[in-house]
This record gives structure tokens, C-alpha cells and sequence, in this order.
């Protein structure tokens, strides 16, 4: 028996299933390459003006440059550069093309700025402040490339790779790596050094969520409650907050349940709970960390 011919799409159809790729703004390809250059310069500060002179290390593929560089005798932007090109092919073929120019732009700026400052006297030889300035340095640089796009490291690119085949999260198989890293800073330096160089990793890794979620980080609450239409109205009477109501079912119950959605600042949290206290003490309230808030009604009303 022949099979009737499968319908044409109609044109609807087709832009819905076309992937759609938008050229990007003059304005937008601006502001990213300045983030690339700012972050990239403010990284080769943190390394050739507070912690290569000082022989202390970040953790990753910088640390490893570093070491390498040391031992060899050789410029470190040589190997900051050898050293990525394999992850930068990773990250390809991973996460896209995109990403992989992005970051190859970004380490081939960070690497010649390197160059231009090995010839800089070291702002410090104090070791806290060394380790303290150079790690938030390289953290600020490495958040801004990040929200450009892009990478200056690539132990989060290989580690996503190796996540499939070893029985490990994207964030235990940095974390290891790292350990062996920074271990390696102390047979090759001095173990006082290594443990400056892991007080280094830890500030740039917390100055890296400063720059990517800011001071003022977000929350997203979720409210269970017997009074979801007062909790709602308050929170936006009181914290001047938008509230979206989704609709749930309670899995042992089978009761439908109105769930109420708002997103606030770390501020208002304490606020929030206060609320709740005088509406529904029992009511069962969710809240998390969010990296970013776009559109919607999230700006703050004012109240009175």
C-alpha cells in the first residue's frame, strides 16, 4: 500500500522551524569588544604587575603557564597561547564557533598585553597584597570576557568535555584539577607560595560572581500559601515587586495549588518573610540565586 505524500509545511511552519540567526548591532559588537580589551588588560595587569613576579599562580591553565614558563625560562605569553589552543578547539566543538573566536581574540589580547608589561617593575612586594590585588584583578578580567562571550581559561571547557565519560560534575573535575595544580606551585616554588596561590584562586573565583551577578545579586521567591491572592497583593503594595501566579497540583493531594512568583533583591528578603509571617506562618517559601533578570516587570515600583 503507498503511503500518502507527507503535507507541505505552510510558511508559518517554516519560519517557526527555521533557525533564525540575527546579525549583531554595531553598538552591541562595540561594547563586547571593549569588554574583551578592558578584561583582557586588566588580566595581564593582575599577572605581570602582582602575583609572576611574586611566583604566585592562579589555579588552571594560567597556573600551568605560569609554572612552565618558570621552569623554562621563556615568555609566558608563549605558553598562555600553546597552552589554551587545544581548548579553544574544545570549546568549538562544544559550546560553538562563536565562543571559540571570541575567546582565541581574548587570550591572543591578554597574552600581547603580557608582553608589553614584563618590562613593568611589580607594583608590590608585599605577598597579601600581591595575592589580593592580582586575584581580584584577574577575577574582574576574566568576568568581563565572560560577558563578552568568551573564556581566558580553558580547565571549565575541558572539564565539560570529560563530563560525560567520568563520574564527576563539571565543578569536582576543576576543583581536582586545580588541587593538582596549585600542588604543583609548592614543589616548584614554595609551599607559603602555593597557599598564597590557592587565596588567589578563591578571590578570583568570588570577584568572577561580582562581575558576572553584581553587588546587588537577585532572588527568585517561590510561595505556597492558603492566601496566594494577599501575599501577592502585598508584595507588591509593600516591596513595589511584580507577582506572577502559576498553577500547581499537590503530587499526594491532587489539590490544585496557586503558586505565587516574584523576584526580588537580598535586600527585601528579610521583608518578604515578614509578609508571609502575617499572612500564612505555615506557607512554604523557596528562594534562589538568579545570574540575570531581563524585561518583564522586574524594576522596582515605587511605594508608599
Amino acid at each position: 500500500m503507498q503511503r500518502p505524500p507527507m503535507p507541505s509545511p505552510s510558511p508559518e511552519e517554516v519560519l517557526r522551524l527555521k533557525r533564525v540567526h540575527n546579525p549583531i548591532k554595531p553598538t552591541e559588537l562595540l561594547a563586547k569588544g571593549l569588554l574583551l580589551l578592558i578584561g583582557s588588560f586588566i588580566f595581564a595587569i593582575g599577572l605581570e604587575a602582582f602575583l609572576v613576579p611574586n611566583q604566585i599562580i592562579d589555579g588552571g591553565i594560567i597556573g600551568v603557564s605560569i609554572i612552565t614558563s618558570y621552569l623554562t625560562e621563556t615568555k609566558l605569553a608563549i605558553w598562555l597561547v600553546l597552552f589554551n589552543l587545544p581548548f579553544i578547539f574544545f570549546g568549538y566543538r562544544q559550546i560553538g564557533k562563536t565562543f571559540a573566536v571570541v575567546t582565541l581574540l581574548a587570550i591572543t589580547l591578554m597574552s600581547g598585553f603580557t608582553i608589553l608589561l614584563h618590562s613593568v617593575e611589580p607594583f608590590t612586594d608585599d605577598l597579601l597584597l600581591s595575592t589580593v590585588f592580582g586575584g581580584f584583578l584577574l577575577g574582574a578580567g576574566v568576568g568581563l570576557v565572560i560577558r563578552a562571550g568568551g573564556s581566558l581559561d580553558g580547565t571549565e571547557i575541558l572539564a565539560v568535555s570529560f563530563t560525560d565519560r567520568l563520574p564527576f560534575s563539571v565543578g569536582e573535575i576543576v576543583m581536582f584539577f586545580n588541587i593538582f595544580i596549585l600542588g604543583m606551585a609548592g614543589f616548584v616554588f614554595s609551599w607559603d607560595r602555593a597557599m598564597y596561590s590557592l587565596l588567589t584562586y578563591f578571590i578570583a573565583f568570588k570577584t568572577i560572581d561580582i562581575v558576572l551577578e553584581g553587588i546587588d545579586q537577585s532572588k527568585a521567591a517561590w510561595i505556597i500559601t492558603t492566601s496566594p491572592d494577599d501575599v501577592g497583593q502585598a508584595i507588591m503594595d509593600r516591596l513595589g515587586r511584580g507577582v506572577t501566579y502559576l498553577h500547581g497540583e499537590g503530587a499526594y493531594t491532587g489539590d490544585g495549588k496557586k503558586v505565587v512568583f516574584t523576584v526580588i533583591s537580598r535586600l527585601e528578603e528579610t521583608k518578604l518573610k515578614d509578609i508571609l509571617d502575617d499572612y500564612d506562618e505555615k506557607a512554604f517559601l523557596a528562594i534562589g540565586n538568579i545570574h540575570d533578570v531581563r524585561g518583564g516587570q522586574f524594576k522596582k515600583k515605587n511605594i508608599h
